[in-house]
């Protein structure tokens, strides 16, 4: 989905959201100025500026010196672009900071300071997906060593029974 040029309400707090265009990216962010301070992303812009390096200047500046309303971050959010359920995924797998993404549209929802904790995780991209490829590893890669160490001990134990059954129906063709 392309950036999108309706105004839309807050998952979070449901007050109006404002359209800071980033010049740079060439895309609007659509920022909760007037309650919770939260930010959505339409589909495949949080990519441009999750990394240290990447400019997020006017997202700064729109939300400096602002106060915002404290929202409950656990209840459940409706996408403001095409109305589908929100789900709750983890940024990284540091497991540290929680967003709101839809599956439908491919938004994102992120409240107010996260976006800074998720660039402070990881310097770059690489740094991000080598710590990503770990944690699968560790994960996935172990659980599929066990299951490789176990498949081999059971075509043993089949060659095993394979033999002892040919030995006895060997014997029964000498009877």
């Amino acid at each position: 989905m392309a950036d999108n040029f309706k105004t839309i309400k807050c998952p979070a707090c449901q007050k109006e959201m404002h359209k800071i265009f980033i010049p740079a990216a060439g895309i609007n962010i659509d920022i909760c100025l007037d309650g919770c301070g939260g930010i959505y992303f339409d589909n495949r812009e949080f990519k441009s500026f999750d990394e240290q390096h990447e400019n997020i200047d006017e997202i700064l500046n729109a939300i400096k010196g602002k106060e915002f309303i404290k929202v409950d971050e656990n209840l459940p959010r409706t996408c403001p672009v095409c109305g589908a359920k929100m789900v709750k995924n983890y940024a990284s797998v540091k497991k540290e900071v929680q967003i709101d993404e839809c599956y439908a549209c491919g938004g994102k929802f992120l409240d107010n300071s996260e976006l800074t904790k998720i660039r402070a995780q990881y310097s770059t991209e690489a740094e991000r997906t080598a710590d990503t490829m770990e944690y699968l590893y560790n994960t996935v890669g172990v659980k599929l060593k066990a299951l490789d160490a176990k498949r081999e001990k059971l075509a043993q134990e089949r060659s095993w029974l394979k033999r002892f059954f040919d030995s006895l129906v060997g014997m029964d063709s000498k009877i």
